[in-house]
């Protein structure tokens, strides 16, 4: 980059906060995307929303492109800069606005920790339910331009179901105030709404508005093991038959439960080819009905052993064994692909077993696991991707993998967005007609395309 581009940032955000030596460089080209790498030509951490308009301002004067970050979590390539270009970090953006207890809401910074927001809201006995695998780490911004899911999802929605507002410095660094504290707003175009999800796209966050629910009193949390996938598949689909929408309904596959044993030592069996972890919450007697229609409509799957936390403790010991799936898969190869394609509830067993096919097809090692309830699965593949035969081979699973997905009626991603790791499955998924309508509303936000260039098209 130019000597004057760069004393310019140093200007807005101070030199401190202005990166270019090769090491800072070199951590800012990767996020969690396995094989996508690329160093930008600075980074830039501003502190303030004035700070971020005068950067984003003067890249689009310069012509200079943006990749916005957070923690950099993202797993398709979202935050990793293309063509050399700046990156700007949001973690000094990072208070706690406000807690409105008498409307419900939360205000913060796109830099905040999502478990952080979690903490001071669960004190006041309140609730904001999304909770990715990542937010021990991830940050709200993050959470917002992906719409991050996460184990809660079932019963309690994703992000895009709790922004209530946002403010985000537009391409040319302009401001733009979308929604706010009010319940009912039909006031022109759903701006919010398009703004989530947009993969940092359209614009960066500055500040976000998030609803808020009473803390559910009581909750109750079960490990259940099963002999046969098919049991266990068939368990999920019958208890949302039966009416019954857990908080939690997760899944693990015999190479995850093998993996989480080894690395967290919860007691998981080894010799069983599902495990679900269901967590029911509530007002206290809507949850012993619930946990007992679950615990019959399991038994009669045939489930080969049934437990339910006696304790808080212990609780959280049977849900690590699901957090940690991730970690414990990672352990075992240099490289791991995490994928999301998300199916139709009723087509989990067949979308598991045609992973399970696949990965004996292509002599792959390929674990499983995930939001079963939504049907939001996570095979994951262990590699090396200093083996070109064998990445070649995982490229070409995960290819099929998201044709019978798409097939079975279900998504290419539910949760970890496009980025640069899907742009290839996108067209068969939306069609020339939805990529024509993306492409034109990228357009009008952002016609130079100065934000987050080479994602999602």
């Amino acid at each position: 980059m130019e000597k004057s581009f760069i004393k310019e940032l140093t200007e807005i955000v101070g030199e401190q906060y202005t990166l270019t030596d090769r090491e800072s460089l070199a951590v800012y080209g990767y996020d969690s995307t396995p094989e996508l790498h690329k160093a930008p030509g600075a980074v830039v951490l501003p502190e303030t929303e004035e700070e971020v308009a005068r950067v984003i301002a003067l890249c689009d004067g310069a012509g200079v492109r943006v990749t916005p970050r957070g923690s950099g979590t993202n797993l398709s390539g979202g935050s990793v800069s293309l063509d050399g270009g700046l990156v700007l970090q949001t973690s000094r953006l990072n208070r706690i606005i406000e807690v409105d207890e008498e409307n419900l809401t939360a205000t913060v910074q796109p830099g905040v920790v999502t478990s952080a927001v979690h903490r001071e809201v669960e004190s006041r006995g309140l609730f904001y339910p999304p909770d990715p695998g990542s937010m021990n780490i991830s940050t709200m911004g993050g959470n917002v331009a992906e719409n991050s899911g996460g184990l809660r999802g079932l019963k309690y929605g994703v992000t895009s179901d709790y922004v209530m507002g946002l403010k985000t410095v537009l391409p040319n660094g302009d401001l733009l105030q979308t929604g706010g504290k009010v319940v009912k707003d039909v006031a022109g175009y759903n701006l919010n709404q398009l703004l989530v999800s947009s993969e940092g796209t359209l614009g960066i966050f500055t500040e976000i508005t998030v609803k808020l629910i009473p803390k559910p009193q009581v909750k109750k949390t079960m490990l259940v093991h099963f002999p046969e996938l098919s049991q266990a598949a068939l368990t999920v689909s019958h208890i949302i038959a039966a009416r019954v929408i857990p908080a939690t309904l997760e899944f693990l596959d015999r190479v995850t439960i093998k993996c989480v044993e080894d690395y967290a030592h919860v007691g998981l069996p080894l010799d069983v080819d599902a495990v679900l972890l269901i967590e029911v919450d509530g007002h206290p007697g809507q949850v012993e009905d619930d946990a007992a229609a679950i615990k019959d409509i399991c038994e009669r799957h045939r489930c080969s052993f049934f437990q339910t936390a006696a304790t808080a403790e212990e609780a959280l010991k049977l849900a690590t064994a699901r957090r940690v799936a991730l970690s414990a898969l990672a352990r075992l190869r240099p490289t791991t692909i995490l994928e999301d394609a998300t199916v139709p509830r009723s087509c989990i067993e067949p979308m598991v077993k045609m992973i399970q096919e696949t990965a004996q097809k292509y002599s792959l090692t390929i674990g499983t696991f995930g939001h079963a309830g939504d049907g939001n699965l996570h095979p994951t593949c262990l590699t090396d991707e200093r083996d070109a035969d064998e990445i070649a081979r995982a490229h070409k699973a995960f290819a099929e993998i998201f044709d019978a997905a798409i097939a079975m009626g279900g998504t290419i991603t539910g949760e970890h967005g496009v980025g640069m790791a899907k742009m290839k499955y996108l067209p068969k998924l939306v069609g020339e007609s939805g990529l024509r309508v993306m492409r034109g509303i990228k357009n009008a936000f952002d016609p130079k395309g100065v934000l987050n260039p080479g994602k999602i098209f």
